[in-house]
């Protein structure tokens, strides 16, 4: 026991290396699936081809940033004081790796798709597999990144930071070793913007061009092959909803894990005992959460056309959080001793296990909720059916009134969380309860990406000809998959409200202060301007999706009108000018939000250093972090919802409704209705909602970065934490291997 113990921290890249050799497994068996007739596998090759056109191109911009931002970071005393080469490299790793993730969930997405219209041809049971399969392909993926490439860093630059210089892990040299994981994250987080942001702009302009002009002008079928935009749509479910996902997890998890890390580093034992086990919880749990998921995935199927896909994922996702509870409590019960205190907050390990319990009810909860109020036949979704039927406006005004509506719940149980898990553990409590609903990240994750990857095998099938109840059990999928889309874009903005206040409280800590005194008008003017950010993101980015869009509708248009025969399928669309459309817009349009997030927090940190004499830069940031935060939950909230809301809406009248005693079809008044509806939401749920967790975490991070450099104490002793008699510890402490963890004392 004792050797696990002193050995544990090198388990951890073990587990994210288990996640990585089940997903090799999975991808394979995916791949070696029936793609279907010549037909099926030249549309899904015009789609792969489509989707890896797009983040080549991406991939090219992004790396003239990366390069950049890791010289800037290098250069010492440019963005942080003790600034090196060691964390450019971090910085490089995590946007590569987040990179990395992205294309693993849109390689396998774009492979499963086909496989699935092909297994949808033997039934529902069998697509069911193969679409969530390749969910499960990214989501282990990601996670298994995650845990592998933090586990090695953390291993990497704990033993040249602390145990060779027989450092106090409570140190300055532990506070460089997590520095260098910041870079990390901060990698990730910038990717996984522009990555979003793109991949968004990319999928919306193609969808809203598609449908306008597709359904509701031309009066045909969603995906139909006679539409110039429907290869460039198809792309875009890849591209944005998988890819621009994939990222955005891996850098929500990753800042996960960090901000608890950070906070971890504060934590002292009233018994004297000193060690990295704080330090360690977050990313062992996450660890341990990618064993979990696997488990849980493996309960994911149906028996028969009959079954309930939204029961058998609601299985799946339950069993892993139960099982990552159960094992929280052993976990946490071994490592931590009884009596800890953080920042003159005292708390028991078995309150850690409370507080991560805490976490987890937090996400499910939202899950619920979300599910509720995006979900077909329920309440909130059947009222904007009702709306659709006396026009367009009525069913705007629906979609936007539920969307604000749906964010109430939410808002009172991410509330509630927060002050039930700081009342457990302090504000370790919080991050640590962030960490707890971000450990089956994968298996949330699996949950999400099969919906794009069954919305892409309706369109193959339609593109196709297949037969009627091919496209009918595609489509019961995509129906859920739309639910679970959203009900993962509410777990991640959940999760972005726990984790920014965990960094917050980072901030706090190393930037010296002490609280945020909103009676000093610099620092309530700061909270104003931190709070308009996310609607200056959101419309940035709807407005980029609205000029892609007019773009893509003229271009269909033109087609429909000047190539004879696309309508009668004498002539094929010039598919590839669609998709050139799309993928030039959304490469252009992302780079001015991506750069809100990432210059703001430097203009006001330094360029507010010094100028007034009773308030510090680092306290009117703080402001500016607050207003961000909570502004950019709600806003995000109400898009996600309104979005997944109005898409449902439109589900439930090509699935056949009945209003007030008639039942209503596509090609109906009332559908169109909701067709306008549903590209309205679409920017809604698709590019700037899912936006606001990764705005709010990459200006935290940025923050946390600059926090030395900013410093009220120029590094010296902040928020009742004094660095030098922390390295000042007594000979006693034991270190290295004796050190590694805190005694159990049960």
């Amino acid at each position: 026991m004792e050797f696990l113990q002193a050995n544990l921290i090198y388990l951890i890249p073990v587990l994210g290396l288990i996640g990585i050799v089940v997903m090799i497994v999975k991808s394979a068996w995916v791949t070696k699936q029936d793609a279907g007739d010549d037909n099926m596998r030249s549309l899904a090759g015009h789609i792969a081809e489509g989707a890896m056109a797009f983040l080549k191109a991406e991939w090219k911009v992004l790396s003239y940033f990366v390069v950049i931002a890791a010289i800037l970071l290098a250069w010492s005393g440019t963005l942080v004081e003790t600034s090196s080469w060691v964390i450019a490299v971090s910085f490089v790793i995590g946007a590569v790796t987040s990179a990395f993730a992205g294309y693993i969930g849109m390689n396998i997405a774009t492979k499963a798709n086909v496989r699935t219209t092909q297994a949808a041809r033997g039934g529902l049971a069998k697509a069911l597999k193969v679409s969530f399969t390749g969910g499960t392909v990214m989501g282990l993926g990601v996670a298994g990144l995650a845990v592998l490439g933090m586990g090695v860093l953390f291993i990497v630059f704990y033993q040249i930071y602390v145990v060779s210089t027989g450092a106090s892990v409570n140190g300055i040299e532990m506070e460089k070793a997590l520095e260098v994981l910041a870079g990390f994250s901060l990698g990730a987080e910038s990717i996984a913007l522009f990555a979003r942001v793109g991949g968004g702009i990319y999928t919306k302009a193609a969808d809203v061009g598609a449908d306008l002009v597709g359904k509701v002008e031309a009066g045909i079928p969603e995906d139909d092959v006679r539409n110039p935009a429907t290869i460039a749509d198809n792309v875009g479910d890849n591209v944005g909803d998988v890819a621009g996902m994939g990222a955005d997890l891996f850098g929500s998890y990753v800042a996960t894990i960090l901000a608890t890390m950070v906070l971890g580093r504060e934590i002292v034992s009233v018994d004297n005992f000193n060690g990295i086990a704080p330090i360690l919880l977050p990313i062992l749990i996450a660890g341990l959460g990618v064993i979990f998921s696997i488990i849980g995935a493996t309960l994911v199927k149906v028996n028969d056309d009959q079954g309930n896909v939204q029961q058998a994922l609601n299985l799946g996702n339950w069993s892993s959080i139960l099982l990552t509870a159960l094992a929280s409590y052993f976990v946490v019960g071994w490592l931590l001793p009884d009596n800890l205190e953080l920042r003159g907050v005292s708390f028991t390990s078995l309150d850690v296990f409370f507080a991560i319990v805490v976490g987890l009810i937090v996400g499910a909860l939202m899950s619920i909720i979300t599910e509720y109020y995006t979900a077909m036949g329920k309440r909130p979704v059947s009222s904007i059916v009702k709306q659709s039927s006396t026009g367009h406006a009525t069913n705007i005004i629906g979609g936007i009134s539920i969307g604000m509506e749906s964010t109430a719940i939410p808002t009172i149980i991410l509330a509630a969380g927060i002050i039930t898990s700081y009342g457990f553990a302090g504000l370790y409590g919080v991050a640590i309860a962030a960490a707890g609903m971000m450990a089956t990240t994968a298996m949330q994750l699996a949950i999400d990406a099969f919906g794009p990857i069954a919305d892409n095998a309706g369109g193959i099938a339609e593109m196709s000809g297949l037969p009627k109840e091919v496209r009918a059990r595609t489509d019961k999928l995509d129906a859920v998959g739309n639910t679970t889309a959203a009900t993962g874009k509410g777990f991640a903005i959940a999760s972005a409200a726990l984790t920014a206040l965990a960094l917050f409280a980072a901030f706090v800590g190393i930037a010296g202060i002490d609280s945020i005194d909103l009676y000093k008008a610099p620092v309530l003017g700061a909270l104003f301007i931190g709070a308009m950010i996310p609607f200056i993101f959101s419309s940035l980015a709807i407005a980029a999706v609205g000029r892609a869009a007019m773009a893509m509708v003229e271009e269909v248009r033109r087609q429909f009108r000047e190539i004879p025969g696309i309508m009668e399928h004498k002539a094929k669309p010039e598919y590839d000018k669609c998709v050139a459309i799309s993928t030039k817009a959304s490469i252009r349009e992302m780079i001015f939000p991506g750069a809100i997030a990432l210059i703001v927090p430097i203009l006001v940190g330094f360029g507010f250093k010094g100028v007034f004499e009773s308030t510090s830069s680092a306290e009117i940031l703080g402001g500016l972090l607050a207003g961000v935060t909570v502004s950019g939950v709600l806003l995000g909230m109400f898009q996600n919802n309104a979005g997944g809301a109005w898409d449902n809406a439109k589900k439930s009248f090509e699935a056949g409704v009945e209003i007030n005693g008639k039942t209503e079809y596509k090609g109906s008044d009332a559908h169109k209705a909701s067709v306008t509806g549903d590209t309205v939401g679409d920017p809604f749920k698709d590019t700037s909602g899912p936006s606001m967790n990764i705005l709010i975490k990459l200006m935290s991070i940025v923050s946390l970065i600059i926090a030395p450099h900013i410093s009220v104490n120029n590094g010296g002793s902040h928020a009742g934490i004094d660095v030098k008699k922390q390295t000042e510890v007594p000979a006693q402490i034991a270190q290295a291997e004796d050190g590694l963890l805190y005694t159990n004392t049960y």
